[in-house]
């Protein structure tokens, strides 16, 4: 079947964007802070013993995002004066509340992903889906004290009812549609696409493609530097989608901090978060 959630809108052939400012590039950095059930299997580092359960090795890389890495990034981002946009699953409430109390110091902004990143929702039905949505949104709001306005699903996944369901309950974009350098409005009545990444990924260019520290610094450079040159009469926006267990590591964490120093000083760009694009697009 033909995709009806959006239609087909060339980037040049669009009005264009002013971000506040005068700022030509909006730079939003989505903070993967995941919790994974011990007896599935999820992203892995070493596919010999991802069938495992329990699988100690994966499960224990993934594990010291939480424990580590997370605090060891949020230090950078402090330094760099960053407000993630954490993309949060409601099970962290329940196992790593350290971790949003953290983010609540510092006005980060809270989006949906999932219980977990072990639970899919592809095979439920539509009342199924509903209530499991309606437990994730009511779960991150008592946690965080916000009720989140963006949702991305575990692995970027969703059903076709899922936007809609999502705007019922209040929410106003998504981002698994990662399809663009723009904000854009889905074929529902209130909800926004708005852009992210699985190029820019730590996931993809660590582990699915073996890249280096310095190649991943070149990356960053290499995105803004373009989308910057294109955004002189019209905005872009850059994301940078992050998980604490993979740039957290001790040796690749000096190669975030690199390249955020280079999207901090950059000229004509706006670190803000992905709430306020989609709130800016959408007034």
């Amino acid at each position: 079947m033909d995709i009806e959630l959006f239609t087909d809108n060339p980037i040049v052939d669009r009005d264009p964007i002013q971000w506040p400012g005068g700022a030509r590039v909006a730079f939003y950095l989505g903070l993967n802070v995941e919790h994974y059930q011990v007896d599935r299997r999820s992203t892995s580092t070493f596919e010999g013993t991802a069938h495992l359960v329990p699988d100690a090795l994966n499960f224990g890389w993934r594990d010291y995002g939480p424990r580590v890495g997370f605090w060891r990034m949020l230090d950078t981002l402090d330094r760099h004066g960053i407000r993630a946009s954490v993309l949060l699953n409601s099970d962290v409430y329940e196992h790593n509340p350290r971790i949003i109390d953290a983010g609540r110091e510092r006005d980060w902004a809270w989006l949906a992903h999932g219980k977990n990143n072990s639970i899919f929702q592809a095979d439920m039905t539509v009342d199924e889906e509903r209530a499991y949505l309606t437990d994730v949104v009511t779960t991150i709001e008592k946690a965080t004290g916000t009720r989140p306005h963006g949702w991305m699903g575990p692995a970027l996944t969703e059903t076709f009812h899922t936007p809609a369901l999502l705007a019922e309950l209040g929410l106003t974009y998504v981002l698994d549609w990662t399809n663009d350098d723009q904000p854009y409005r889905l074929n529902v009545p209130g909800m926004l696409s708005v852009p992210y990444s699985v190029e820019l990924n730590d996931v993809g260019i660590f582990v699915s493609k073996g890249m280096t520290g310095p190649d991943f610094v070149q990356i960053v450079r290499d995105q803004l530097d373009q989308l910057y040159a294109e955004s002189a009469d019209n905005g872009r926006v850059m994301a940078l989608a992050v998980h604490p267990f993979i740039l957290g590591q001790a040796f690749r964490h000096k190669y975030l901090d690199q390249a955020l120093e280079y999207v901090a000083n950059h000229p004509g760009v706006w670190l803000t978060t992905s709430d306020e694009i989609a709130a800016h697009y959408a007034s």
